[in-house]
């Protein structure tokens, strides 16, 4: 039995409308004006010593839509941790879960059925109650999902992690919510989920209103599993009950949120939040030195001296991360595990590491970074060597090498993968060297890239990577190799009866060494490529004093201090 009673304040879209992207540096600089006579009016009434209440923040993206329940990458979810809070929060400046709007919890020793106690006087931005009620509503919502909104590629999380809805009772995790009291709800899983309770600190995981989510049919996802299109709730009516509330949203342009007055907790000293779209790394760059934003995320490298010389905020993040090359077990050459270890031993990763990723990056021999449990110092690893690499493509049939469409995406930057274009290129041009022709075949992020990789059949080898969400092995290998998916295009029953198996256990010692031997397997098995653990870095302006900087994104900007 666990007692939490701590109290602490703590990537993958589907289809949307169009945009159109400020991608280059001329566009960013356009809006300046706007944005400096929008500061006046916030500070003019305050005196020479107020504090500029604006804070505008460069996006590479726009968020995939504003319901996080159906969305997992990191430009998404960076403004639904402004509006949304979930029950479990994170301690900050960590990835360990923290209590948020559930003040503690306890877990029976089963592991299957979980008590809230939750924060009194905590109200949706709409005026609607937060309680126990809208807990299980919530509860009740993901797991009551029809059609299209049960897609993989539509409710991510909600299918990784609890895999399983109310028409297929069999395979799911989250049984049933019981409102025990006004501000008590009780959890029952089906079957013992070890990672349930940081799981619920992920933003897809936020509770949201129930008045609003009934009034904006926020469950009507159109469109198909393949191109998927947003509710009415989630192109312009989320609510929830963090520090900032919803106002609007200019696709390709601006997103705009301002202060909720009635927040339960601190609401610092930010009262209007503007995410601005700049897709490309250097108009980022070039907004910042202009002034026309206060900071981004994502910094090229090659950016970063040039900016802490000129007195920028440079704010590094600690790798919680993995970049892979990803492959499709469906195309026939990438089927065969001599020629998927022929791609292994032809990649140079500590080249690409230096040659395109940030400093302080580490190189991956697994996909987990060393400081999650189950890490596997002993795992069987593919050293850079073209020589063995021709070798095994001639013993599997492929003496003259083979062609191979590459995926990768354009128009954005992730935490693993600042400058996608330079990664392609560089493994591109290691593969030529052993014969594989890659076929370019890049595709926009937002909204065809996720779609594609994780949607459909239709790709080779590619490029993602992932963000540790919470410190749980399940949380990077489960996710990635757990189930079979369209991505990876492999069925592995041993492999995925071993992960099923890991992330039901309660005794953490057993399932760290049980996870230390599927690590193991998978590096066996080779089913991709782990080729880094990246360091993203944040820039800032002068203005920002502290910045609250976290390994799994979970940064909220009513924690920003600011000094003028």
């Amino acid at each position: 039995m666990s007692m939490t009673d701590k109290l602490a304040r703590g990537s993958r879209p589907i289809r949307k409308r169009a945009a159109v992207t400020a991608g280059v540096a001329i566009g960013a600089l356009l809006l300046s004006g706007c944005v400096q006579s929008q500061r006046e009016e916030d500070t003019g009434a305050g005196g020479e010593d107020a504090v500029d209440s604006t804070f505008v923040f460069a996006a590479s993206a726009d968020p995939a839509g504003l319901d996080p329940a159906f969305a997992s990458d990191g430009e998404t979810f960076r403004v639904s941790r402004q509006m949304f809070e979930g029950l479990v929060g994170v301690e900050p400046g960590t990835a360990d879960p923290a209590p948020l709007l559930a003040e503690s919890w306890e877990t029976s020793e089963d592991g299957l059925s979980t008590t809230f106690a939750l924060k009194e006087g905590v109200t949706f931005h709409d005026g609607t109650e937060f309680n126990a009620e809208a807990v299980c509503f919530n509860f009740d919502r993901w797991y009551n999902w029809t059609g299209v909104a049960q897609a993989p590629n539509v409710s991510y999380y909600y299918n990784n992690l609890f895999r399983g809805f109310a028409d297929t009772p069999d395979t799911a995790v989250y049984e049933s919510c019981e409102v025990n009291g006004d501000l008590e709800a009780t959890v029952t899983l089906a079957q013992p989920f070890a990672g349930f309770i940081p799981a619920l600190s992920l933003p897809a995981f936020s509770m949201q209103s129930p008045t609003a989510l009934e009034e904006f049919a926020a469950d009507e996802i159109g469109g198909s599993a393949e191109a998927p299109s947003l509710s009415a709730y989630a192109e312009g009516n989320p609510v929830g009950t963090g520090p900032f509330k919803f106002d609007s949203w200019n696709v390709g342009e601006d997103l705009q949120l301002s202060t909720y007055e009635e927040y339960w907790g601190e609401q610092g000293q930010i009262e209007t939040v503007i995410f601005r779209i700049i897709d490309d790394p250097q108009a980022r760059t070039q907004a910042l030195q202009a002034g026309t934003i206060d900071g981004f995320d994502l910094v090229a490298p090659a950016d970063i001296p040039a900016l802490e010389d000129e007195g920028f905020m440079i704010v590094p993040r600690d790798p919680f991360t993995i970049l892979y090359l990803g492959i499709n077990h469906a195309v026939e050459e990438l089927a065969d595990p001599l020629v998927r270890q022929a791609i292994h031993h032809a990649i140079d990763k500590q080249a690409l590491i230096d040659q395109t990723l940030p400093e302080g990056t580490q190189l991956a021999t697994q996909f987990i970074p060393p400081v999650v449990e189950g890490y596997n110092e002993g795992v069987t690893t593919y050293e850079y060597d073209p020589e063995r690499a021709m070798e095994l493509l001639e013993e599997a049939g492929y003496p003259d090498g083979f062609e191979v469409q590459f995926n990768y995406p354009t128009g954005v930057s992730r935490p693993y993968m600042p400058t996608p274009e330079q990664v392609f290129t560089n493994i591109t041009d290691q593969l030529s060297e052993v014969g594989i022709t890659a076929t370019p075949s890049p595709d926009v992020w937002s909204p065809d890239y996720l779609d594609k990789i994780q949607g459909t059949e239709d790709h080779g080898i590619h490029l993602l990577g992932w963000t540790g969400d919470y410190n749980d092995t399940d949380n990077f290998i489960g996710v990635f190799f757990g189930t079979e998916s369209l991505e990876f295009g492999f069925d592995n029953p041993e492999l995925f009866g071993s992960l099923n198996e890991a992330r039901g256990m309660t005794d953490r010692d057993a399932q760290t060494e049980l996870y230390s031997e599927i690590n193991e397997d998978i590096a066996e098995f080779n089913p991709a490529i782990p080729l880094a653990h990246p360091a993203p870095s944040l820039a800032f302006a002068p203005r920002v004093v502290s910045y609250p900087a976290s390994p799994v994104n979970d940064e909220v900007f009513s924690q920003i201090e600011l000094s003028e």
